[in-house]
């Protein structure tokens, strides 16, 4: 998901979306180590998805941006 995109979505939906892919990256783990899969690029995309949205969350609580929606939560 790109940054332009995450920044039109309010602080809920960004912790929202942050647990969804925790999840998703926990998941993933957890099937590398039970089957053969071949998803392996999926990781670095959840990772860096977290990373930009966690970015994002940080901005805001700084005051350097505000997140979508009016409301700062």
């Amino acid at each position: 998901m790109k940054a332009s995109e995450l920044r039109a979505l309010t602080k809920s939906e960004l912790e929202l979306r942050l647990k969804e892919l925790k999840a998703e990256l926990f998941n993933l783990r957890f099937r590398k180590v039970t089957e053969n899969m071949n998803l392996t690029h999926r990781f670095k995309e959840i990772k860096r998805d977290i990373a930009r949205i966690k970015t994002l969350l940080r901005e805001n609580e700084l005051g350097i941006r505000t997140i979508a929606g009016g409301k700062n939560g």
